[in-house]
């Protein structure tokens, strides 16, 4: 059993997390904030509580939204510990079919990739085209899932299988691509438009092909054989590239949060202090994609001479694991207020609900309402774009505001960098 008592018995119930909470906004229980969190965890190291359906339920309920964590006096790692249970509460109640389904899929890239193309192949079976929110809308209940949800959309070429290993843009820099899943299946102008950024810069990409998932479905859920084989393997193979390129570049916060933060912290609780160590020292060459082109490319004073782009209004929210985790939020606002007119939120701080694989199947109910007040900002905002690092983020905001009917649509800020150096070309 890890040991909870010394995080339990560090909080003084002060309550300063309890209004930041993101379950707790939307379902207000004191067993399901932060300080309730931590209490049952000490009486369950101390024998007083089991881990039943009841514990179950309650523990995975939090959205690991780290907000608790921002505000704390005493910096507890409630998130830390919330992950550590779930371990327990995987191995005593297994995990669902179509989780360990997910979880192999991610571990087996060539199987994904075929997985993959017999989606896309098959959607209109199942699924209609969103143009305006940019997702599939169910045709009728599936398993899971019901009928009004906007979903991802599917790609018919994944983006590393898009591109040639290597690509030569001019010689002013090289780095790698992490892509993470969603980008590379799903959300593929991310990737296109890192792409087109770097070739404006005259930076050379490497296509890091035999990269894995970063793990963090499986983190957030319990399945901690999954995360120690996908974080090995990435870890190893970064290892042989590391060299060799200035940085490695993530268009994900949770990707990125994963790999710079999770990684290591996963190790040192698993006692495998040379694997933490190995994490470790790849970060000085790991960013997340707009904080290393703001702060150490050419890419602010190539906006600049562009000039506006087209007139949109642009906001911005927050990712947990970009703002909170990682302190990366001034970046793509000075990325984007460059060549576009820009308005902040009421709240861009607040978490937008996505909360993992389990809050987006079993309690999905809880995601939604956690999604409408973000999407009720955004549209007070008037913005035409929101825009966020992240495409967890994406995904939830997406049907947010498709079922809001809102008017503001969803773009990586990435996308967005892109378009305003075409739109300034053309």
């Amino acid at each position: 059993m890890f040991n909870y008592t010394s995080v339990s018995d560090a909080c003084i119930k002060c309550g300063k997390c309890v209004p930041v909470c993101t379950i707790h906004q939307v379902h207000p229980d004191e067993t399901t904030s932060p300080r309730g969190f931590i209490d049952l965890l000490g009486a369950h190291e101390r024998g007083e509580l089991k881990i039943d359906k009841t514990a179950k339920d309650i523990f995975e309920s939090c959205f690991l939204c780290t907000a608790c964590t921002e505000v704390c006096p005493n910096s507890l790692p409630t998130d830390m510990v919330i992950e550590e249970v779930r371990k327990e509460i995987a191995d005593k109640f297994g995990i669902a079919w179509y989780k360990r389904l997910f979880f192999f899929l991610l571990r087996h890239r060539k199987i994904m990739d075929i997985a993959s193309k017999l989606g896309y192949v098959f959607r209109t079976c199942a699924l209609s085209d969103n143009e305006t929110y940019g997702g599939m809308t169910p045709k009728f209940r599936l398993p899971i899932v019901k009928k009004d949800r906007l979903l991802p959309s599917m790609a018919s070429t994944s983006i590393l299988n898009s591109y040639d290993e290597e690509l030569d843009h001019g010689g002013k820099g090289r780095v790698a691509i992490f892509i993470g899943c969603l980008a590379n299946y799903n959300y593929t102008g991310i990737g296109h438009s890192l792409v087109k950024i770097l070739k404006a810069l005259e930076i050379d990409v490497f296509f890091a092909k035999e990269q894995k998932c970063c793990a963090a479905p499986a983190y957030f859920t319990g399945d901690f054989a999954t995360v120690e084989a996908l974080s090995k393997q990435n870890i190893a193979y970064f290892e042989s590239f590391i060299d060799e390129v200035d940085a490695i570049i993530v268009p994900e916060a949770t990707c990125s949060a994963m790999i710079k933060h999770d990684w290591a912290v996963f190790f040192k609780n698993r006692g495998m202090h040379d694997w933490a160590e190995r994490a470790k020292r790849l970060n000085k060459k790991i960013f997340m994609a707009t904080e290393w082109l703001a702060n150490h490319t050419e890419l602010p004073e190539l906006l600049k001479q562009k000039g506006a782009a087209k007139d949109l209004l642009v906001t911005y929210h927050d990712p947990c694991h970009a703002r909170k985790v990682q302190d990366i939020w001034q970046e793509p606002r000075a990325l984007l207020q460059t060549n576009y007119r820009f308005v902040e939120m009421r709240d861009p701080n607040r978490c937008c609900g996505f909360g993992g694989v389990t809050m987006q199947t079993e309690k999905f109910h809880l995601a939604e309402a956690a999604g409408k007040p973000k999407a009720a900002m955004i549209d007070e905002s008037g913005a035409d774009v929101v825009a966020a690092e992240c495409s967890a983020c994406r995904m939830q905001l997406s049907h947010a505001l498709y079922k809001n009917r809102s008017k503001a649509v969803f773009k990586n800020p990435i996308e967005l960098i892109a378009e305003a150096l075409e739109e300034s070309d053309a």
